[in-house]
């Protein structure tokens, strides 16, 4: 089932967050990386739901969200809408799960917004520089030409570099799914308004106190990660105390999408752990 998070909202951050709420338990929040949203998490689910109250979102400028007129999408703002969710929501120490740039707004929320953990689960992070892909890179370094590149350019473009994102191909309807968001012309802005939003500023301040991590904290990454190597999983794992590590096989970056039932079984030990 592809969700759609169109039955709840909430204005936190001067945008408008889609999320949805499912189970119940003690909590956990899931946040998303780029450029997927909330359906990364669809198979995963269920099997946390039998014994929690998962929350799902969708970033602020991704998936159903939007974000602050004239707001760049951001870590920095990711994290601080995660912080105001949590507080609207009325959780005291939930555990946080995120995603590439979503595990980097999880540990922004925690370490520098000081939001409360039960403990963290950082799935292939974008956390540890360099975090932007050479694909990212360029696409900063020339804005002007991908903005006014032909729509069906650029969404052939963006679906080869998503078909690096898996180990697996993706099926045709699940890869409609997450190309949805950027198709046509405002579409295709969206897109561009992200990747011009990825800054390892952001994140420079989360590195140099990883160290002051005290909670529980899972390394879940994809063996065959082509946009973050697995040897970034062991780096993230040392610099957090007592983080436990575990790389998935026959995994890539999207490691929800290529072995959720593994990427389940990995979440729901780590939770009665602890």
């Amino acid at each position: 089932m592809i969700p759609t998070l169109d039955s709840r909202r909430v204005r936190v951050a001067g945008g408008e967050v889609a999320f949805d709420r499912v189970g119940e338990g003690p909590a956990v929040v899931l946040t998303h990386g780029t450029p997927s949203w909330s359906l990364l998490w669809r198979e995963v689910v269920p099997a946390l739901a039998a014994d929690h109250t998962v929350y799902l979102w969708d970033l602020l400028g991704y998936g159903r969200s939007t974000p602050p007129r004239g707001a760049r999408p951001s870590v920095a703002l990711h994290a601080e809408a995660l912080a105001a969710l949590v507080e609207a929501w009325g959780l005291d120490d939930p555990v946080l799960v995120g995603h590439d740039i979503g595990a980097a707004a999880v540990l922004r929320a925690h370490l520098r917004h000081g939001l409360p953990a039960r403990a963290l689960a950082l799935l292939d992070a974008a956390v540890l520089p360099p975090w932007t892909t050479p694909v990212a890179q360029h696409i900063q370094a020339h804005l002007d030409v991908y903005r006014t590149m032909p729509e069906h350019v650029f969404h052939e473009l963006i679906r080869a570099h998503l078909a690096t994102a898996t180990h697996r191909p993706l099926d045709p309807g699940t890869e409609r799914a997450y190309l949805e968001p950027y198709a046509g012309e405002a579409g295709q802005q969206r897109y561009l308004d992200q990747v011009e939003g990825f800054d390892e500023a952001d994140t420079r301040e989360v590195v140099a106190r990883l160290g002051e991590v005290a909670v529980p904290t899972l390394v879940l990454w994809g063996e065959q990660d082509r946009w973050l190597p697995a040897d970034a999983a062991g780096r993230l794992a040392a610099a957090i105390p007592g983080a436990r590590r575990v790389v998935v096989p026959r995994a890539g970056h999207f490691l929800p999408e290529d072995d959720p039932v593994a990427t389940a079984d990995e979440l729901v030990s780590f939770l009665h752990d602890l």
